[in-house]
């Protein structure tokens, strides 16, 4: 198989996706979004879940306020990501309310460095943002790898979001990168069939995988 820039490949992509996404009628949109906020509440991984792992969504992304806001009804703790620079690695903090956040790293509404961490993982559903998913539940984040680097790590339930036309039979990924155990669109919830990852290389960045060049690593 013909190699491909994994690089330039997803960043061709991601100039598409936002176009589409920055084209979307707010209506629209407000739609789409209410009916994922349903479809998360059906996951079965959503009852027994204790907190919920979620992102503060920017314009363009799938809306969370109200799967946040259904979760506080549910009786579930909250806890969403602030960005550490410096190690490039995600750390989820409790909130109890959309007045504890406010904007951090790259615009996106973070929690205070202050407010309580969460240490312990058991009992969370991590919801993950993206801009598409393919069928096995990869994703194409932002290129910052943030997610990805977490998700290496966090051996929780995890589902992706996205509109039911963002989502695509097969996209090239690299070694770094993690897939979701489920999807939710505004349509239909899909359940995703992963395969066993291998150990990722610490170096060789060019190397062949899947068919093509392994880049960075990408996510929010």
């Amino acid at each position: 198989m013909r190699p491909v820039d994994l690089r330039s490949y997803k960043q061709e992509l991601r100039q598409a996706c936002r176009a589409r996404r920055t084209g979307l009628d707010p209506a629209d949109k407000a739609q789409r979004d209410s009916r994922i906020a349903e479809n998360v509440r059906r996951l079965y991984q959503y009852a027994p879940s204790e907190t919920l792992l979620v992102y503060m969504s920017t314009a363009i992304e799938v809306d969370t306020r109200r799967i946040i806001s259904n979760a506080w009804a549910d009786g579930k703790r909250v806890a969403v990501p602030r960005c550490i620079t410096a190690t490039r690695q995600m750390q989820f903090h409790y909130i109890t309310s959309f007045d504890e956040v406010s904007p951090g790293v790259f615009s996106v509404l973070e929690p205070a460095e202050t407010a309580p961490a969460v240490t312990d993982f058991s009992g969370c559903l991590m919801l993950v943002p993206a801009m598409l998913f393919d069928w096995n539940g990869y994703r194409l984040g932002y290129g910052k790898g943030y997610y990805d680097r977490f998700m290496a790590r966090f051996t929780g339930a995890s589902a992706g979001l996205c509109y039911s036309d963002e989502l695509q039979k097969r996209m090239y990924h690299g070694h770094f990168d993690r897939a979701v155990d489920v999807i939710v669109t505004d349509r239909w919830i899909r359940t995703c069939r992963k395969k066993r990852s291998e150990p990722a290389p610490a170096a060789d960045p060019e190397r062949q995988v899947n068919g093509c060049s392994r880049s960075i690593p990408t996510g929010r």
